[in-house]
């Protein structure tokens, strides 16, 4: 007979207060925008903690007339999306680490397009010489398709891996999915400039959000936890301090005049941030009317605290 040992209190991580504020705006959101579904992600970066998870559809367990089978899944935990331009400064970051760039290097967009194998790559206009930071404020995607042409394969992969792509986050969520990042063995050129601005890779937004807990915490990476921690787990280096604190400074470019995501300035706080659009897969190719809106953050930009992912899949209206 074993004698008996003390247990430990369980809590959850979940913020009520954080948790509230995300439910409503995300329902808001939904209705507004007369979208399919979404979902939020709110992570601690000091401690990988789930602040707030919040899915729409959703349902009250308490409600039976309620009961359909898709409003029970945990969206931003099982749903795997293509990240769009929302992964562009993790590509960026990779640029930095690759030691051949700067924030202030200089990439020739001329003339607003690039041919890569029988697909043309194109920019919404011809943005010319540009840095890396103008890259990720005007999302130029030729911009970011040279900067990761210009890479090596494994190290491109071994960055996004080590940000948590493709691998599970270790949460313990029942039913996870680990995303999908094919080996660089496997890619052809038109593998990795399409991967530059987010297809040809998919994540769930809990794996999108610990990425950019990456860049909040200084470069490093910790598991996140959907239960309340008495201590931190130690960090484990993905990126270099200096990186992560460049790719943030560009990242608040994003939300200043000039910028893609001008919506999520707060007032009295340094925001940064990048928006995304993915167009989502239908038979034959890509549908031209139908696509997932993303906005991934981190405030206050100058110390990070909270990582942010917001998913929105299929929003009516004006497109952005």
């Amino acid at each position: 007979i074993k004698p008996p040992h003390h247990g430990k209190d369980l809590r959850s991580s979940i913020d009520l207060r954080i948790q509230y504020v995300a439910y409503r705006s995300l329902k808001a959101a939904i209705q507004a925008y007369n979208a399919e579904s979404g979902s939020i992600v709110v992570l601690d970066t000091l401690t990988g903690e789930i602040l707030a998870m919040a899915n729409q559809p959703s349902y009250n367990p308490n409600e039976r007339a309620q009961f359909s089978a898709e409003r029970y899944r945990n969206r931003a935990i099982t749903d795997i999306f293509e990240p769009g331009s929302s992964i562009k400064p993790l590509v960026v970051a990779a640029a930095l680490e690759s030691g051949h760039y700067r924030p202030s290097s200089i990439v020739d967009t001329a003339p607003g397009r690039i041919v890569v194998g029988a697909k043309t790559i194109e920019d919404s206009r011809n943005l010319g010489r540009i840095s890396l930071t103008t890259i990720l404020a005007r999302s130029s995607n030729v911009g970011v398709t040279k900067l990761a042409m210009s890479l090596e394969p494994d190290q491109l992969w071994n960055t996004l891996t080590n940000f948590g792509l493709g691998t599970l986050t270790a949460s313990g969520f029942p039913g996870e999915s680990a995303g999908l990042l094919t080996h660089f063995n496997h890619w052809r050129p038109i593998s990795q400039a399409t991967l530059a601005y987010g297809y040809g890779i998919s994540v769930t937004p809990l794996q999108l959000a610990q990425a950019y807990a990456v860049l909040g915490s200084d470069g490093l990476s910790r598991p996140v936890s959907l239960v309340a921690l008495e201590e931190p787990a130690d960090g484990k280096r993905t990126l270099s301090q200096d990186s992560a604190a460049a790719v943030r400074r560009m990242l608040e470019e994003v939300v200043r005049p000039g910028g893609t995501g001008t919506k999520a300035a707060v007032v009295g706080y340094r925001v940064a941030g990048k928006t995304g659009t993915a167009w989502k897969f239908a038979a034959g190719g890509y549908s031209e009317d139908k696509y997932i809106s993303i906005f991934a953050g981190l405030a206050p930009a100058s110390q990070p605290r909270l990582a942010a992912v917001v998913v929105i899949d299929e929003p009516g209206g004006e497109l952005y």
